[in-house]
Parts: structure tokens; C-alpha cells; sequence
């Protein structure tokens, strides 16, 4: 089979020939069809993701799309033919998915939503995984909330505000100036992402703070989720909580945090299944019209592998994917 492959850091895509991959037991082998990438396939690529190391020379590539090709003789919940999408690779020395084909745990997938294509499906898997996973897994969202997302117009951040929505929460987006219509459009409260904390928190909610504080950011925008949650019942929850930070403010509240690490089941081993599961679930959403990427308006092919990094890495709006193969 034809593969992408980087052999040093920040190197070129090389494309070569690679054996066709065969299952183990509880695998698939998918065609690619669609490669998501996700600001992370930048940081592996780059050598620069410490949590998340990919030993080169390696295929990269986290998310994909594409059409069962076989499976192994113990899996019954896919057949050859299936329209599936998953995230399966790309990290902890498994191959990812710039390649014509690749292996997966069967646990890992799920059937493709008929509504969308292998491009927007591609694009889903990490992003929306890491929203489920702090919303639902975490922090329990549920009607009547307040919630509140940072960087809402984002890969993870656009999938969190349309999950909140769709579990009946009232949802608030920080986001620039500019993209103040990609969250209001889908039906989130859009609050400038300069605003101080203390002037979002009187504003939109007198003063109280939120029921659910999503930060996708890190550093200050974590310190300021603490402050932002409601006394006694506020949860945070952040996918990038590094760095020093004081507790303090989040303890005077009596609110809870929760840290969300999506590659632990791909890095480990454990807990799959909960990712294939995630993945129904967004699914059904996605056929009910509550779930959407928002795409990069540039379309890239296997030949632009390289400009699709590129892009990411610089800050795309809307995600990026690699289309292997024509759509189907």
C-alpha cells in the first residue's frame, strides 16, 4: 500500500510502499478515504508533543474516514463494506492514518454518520471525542445548565458547544471578535474572548458563574475558568491543564476540576470501547443535524499533505483534512 511517511522531525512526507496491514484479533483493516488533521498531528510531526510521542521514522495521522476492508475473524460488530470513522493511530508508535490503509481496534469505530460525508467525518473523531468526554463523561451536562466553552469556534470548542446544545444546556462561547457568527449560528451565546472574567460572570449570569466551564486553552484562560464557575456546584474541566496554577480560587468557590487525556486509551490499551462508544452516540447526533465540523473552506488532496500541516500549524479556521481517495 502507498503511505505518508515523516523521518525526522518537522521532515517532509515521503510517500513509499508499506505491506498491506493485517488484523490481529479485534481488528479491522479500513481504507482511508479521509485523514483529519488536528493541531496535535503538528506537535507529534514536530517532535514537540511530550504526552504525546510517535517514535520516528512513522506514519502520522490521528482521525480518519474511509470503508471497512477486512476484518478479523472474532469481530462481528463490522463487516466489509462499513462506512466507519475513528480515531486509530498516529501516536505511541502505532500507524496513523495517512496511508492507503489502516489498522484498528474494531472497538475504536464506529459506523459513519449517513449524513455527512468522509471529509466532515474525518474531521470529528479527536475533536469530538475530547468535548464528549469533559461534557458527558466528566461533568454530566444536562438541560437547563449554564455552560461555558472556551474557544468555541475551535476544533474541540465547536464540538462542545454543539453537544451542550444538544443535551438542552444554555451554552456560552468565548471567541474573537470575528467569530462571534460561527457560535451564534449554531446557538451558543458569543462573549469576546477579551472580556474579563468578572464582566462575563455579571453579565450573562448575575454574578453567580457557570454550571460547566470547558477551557481548551491552558494557562491563563484555566485560571480563569476557576473563577468562573458557580459556587458549590461549578465543575471545570480542561484538556490542557499544564503549567503551575493556583487552586485557591477554584476551592473558595467549593467548585470541582476534571482533566480530560483522550490518547490515554490509544497510548495504553484501556477504556476503547468508551471511544467507539463516544462515537456512536455522535453519530446519532450528527443524523439528527446537532452535530457538524466546521471545515476549512481549502480542500487538500494526498499531494498536500505538507500544505495541510502547514496550515494547521499556522491556525486554520475550520479543520483540516486530507482527502486520500475521491468521495465516494
Amino acid at each position: 500500500m502507498k503511505a505518508y511517511v515523516v523521518d525526522t522531525a518537522n521532515g517532509p512526507f515521503r510517500e513509499t510502499e508499506l505491506p498491506t496491514p493485517v488484523p490481529s484479533p479485534g481488528q479491522v483493516v479500513v481504507r482511508v478515504l479521509a485523514s483529519g488533521i488536528n493541531p496535535l498531528d503538528t506537535k507529534i510531526r514536530a517532535a514537540a508533543a511530550g504526552h504525546a510521542k510517535q517514535p520516528l521514522p512513522a506514519v502520522l495521522g490521528l482521525d480518519m474516514a474511509g470503508i471497512v476492508d477486512f476484518v478479523a475473524s472474532d469481530v462481528t460488530s463490522f463487516e466489509p463494506g462499513d462506512e466507519v470513522f475513528g480515531m486509530v493511530g498516529g501516536v505511541g508508535g502505532l500507524q496513523g492514518t495517512l496511508a492507503e490503509f489502516v489498522t484498528g481496534d474494531a472497538a475504536l469505530l464506529a459506523l459513519k454518520p449517513k449524513t455527512l460525508t468522509m471529509r466532515q467525518a474525518a474531521a470529528l473523531p479527536l475533536a469530538t471525542i475530547t468535548a464528549w468526554e469533559g461534557l458527558v463523561d466528566r461533568a454530566a451536562v444536562r438541560a437547563g445548565q449554564t455552560v461555558l466553552i472556551h474557544a468555541g469556534a475551535g476544533g474541540v470548542g465547536y464540538a462542545a458547544v454543539q453537544i451542550a446544545l444538544a443535551h438542552g444546556a444554555k451554552v456560552f462561547a468565548t471567541v474573537s471578535e470575528d467569530k462571534h457568527s460561527i457560535v451564534e449560528r449554531i446557538g451558543a451565546v458569543a462573549i469576546d474572548r477579551d472580556s474579563p472574567v468578572e464582566e462575563y460572570i455579571a453579565t450573562h449570569t448575575s454574578g453567580e458563574g457557570f454550571d460547566i466551564v470547558y477551557d481548551t486553552l491552558g494557562g491563563p484562560v484555566l485560571d480563569a475558568s476557576f473563577v468562573a464557575a458557580k459556587r458549590y456546584t461549578g465543575h471545570v474541566v480542561s484538556c490542557l491543564g499544564w503549567g503551575t496554577h493556583s487552586l485557591a480560587p477554584l476551592s473558595f468557590r467549593a467548585a470541582t476540576y476534571s482533566g480530560v487525556f483522550t490518547l490515554m486509551p490509544l497510548l495504553t490499551g484501556i477504556g476503547r470501547a468508551n471511544h467507539g462508544h463516544i462515537l456512536q452516540q455522535a453519530s446519532q447526533l450528527a443524523e439528527q443535524g446537532k452535530l457538524a465540523p466546521l471545515l476549512a473552506e481549502q480542500s487538500f488532496g494526498k499531494d498536500e499533505i505538507a500544505a495541510a500541516f502547514d496550515l494547521v500549524a499556522k491556525g486554520s479556521r475550520g479543520k483540516v483534512v486530507v482527502e486520500l481517495h475521491p468521495e465516494r
